[in-house]
């Protein structure tokens, strides 16, 4: 099988009025913003094209968005922004989830200071003694270099105490600068393996795809689509929600596929690699060009 290899977005806009877009991996790398995404965006912003940016960043969209902006990215280059920090939140406000409405008032952060948000006006008692709390909120690693193995003791301890853990991440892996880091994902799948009780918020959930369909504002679904360079989140949570997906092959799979970001795939190889994943896109795309 061959994938359909697109060079940018503008070889498909006239078959989408709007663009679901990853960020971490597509629009930028964690520290700096990729060199075409600007002018990505304000083309398709010129085509009269709607886009809304979805994370799975463990934190709130303001925060994303003070974060771009440093980067170079002006805020009128893009619509809405949603991340899974600020699901989470939500979730932990409106206890209307089963899962969330068991959950008590005394919460274990596993995660760094940067990600504090996600608490902002919850009320939570946020302890930083696992054995005070009634579960876990898990953002992530604190440091750059933590792997899951750094937290075995915390999840064990956690885990003794039959707490539930909330992961406002479930990506297991980002590219950063062009250096691999774990996420809370990863951390939560150990948690699991465990048998710790595990609540996920973010991609690949169809039920967030389902809000960004709603806050993009267009009714035919199959004029939008989903551009991500996770087969795991981006590309898996695009199918469960019935939307189109473009994969972006110099994000987090770059080295699995021997390219940088820019660089095309194989198209071949990217099939390969899909089919093995489970998760088959429409196209592939090099990086977030127009």
């Amino acid at each position: 099988m061959i994938l359909p290899s697109i060079q940018g977005l503008r070889d498909v806009t006239a078959q989408f009025d709007g663009f679901i877009l990853d960020l971490w991996g597509v629009v930028h790398d964690g520290v700096e913003a990729y060199p075409p995404s600007a002018d990505t965006l304000r083309a398709l912003a010129a085509a009269g094209k709607k886009t809304l940016l979805l994370s799975n960043a463990p934190r709130r969209a303001y925060v994303l968005v003070d974060a771009m902006t440093r980067m170079g990215i002006p805020r009128e280059l893009y619509g809405e922004v949603l991340s899974s920090g600020e699901a989470t939140r939500e979730a932990l406000i409106a206890r209307t989830d089963p899962f969330f409405a068991q959950l008590g008032q005394r919460a274990y952060h596993l995660g760094p200071d940067r990600d504090r948000s996600i608490f902002d006006d919850t009320g939570l008692n946020v302890t930083t003694d696992v054995s005070e709390a009634d579960f876990v909120v898990n953002t992530g690693p604190d440091g750059l270099d933590d792997e899951v193995e750094d937290y075995e003791r915390i999840l064990i301890a956690a885990r003794a105490a039959d707490l539930p853990m909330v992961c406002s991440n479930p990506d297991l892996v980002v590219i950063r600068s062009g250096k691999p880091l774990v996420c809370a994902g990863a951390i939560a799948k150990r948690y699991e393996a465990l048998g710790g009780n595990v609540a996920y918020r973010g991609k690949p959930d169809p039920a967030v795809y389902h809000l960004a369909v709603e806050k993009l504002g267009i009714a035919d679904r199959a004029r939008i689509a989903v551009v991500g360079d996770a087969l795991e989140t981006d590309i898996k949570g695009a199918k469960a929600a019935n939307l189109a997906s473009i994969w972006c092959t110099g994000g987090v799979h770059a080295e699995a596929l021997g390219v940088k970001y820019g660089i095309a795939a194989d198209p071949v190889r990217a099939a390969a690699l899909a089919t093995k994943e489970g998760y088959m896109p429409e196209a592939i795309i090099p990086g977030f060009f127009w």
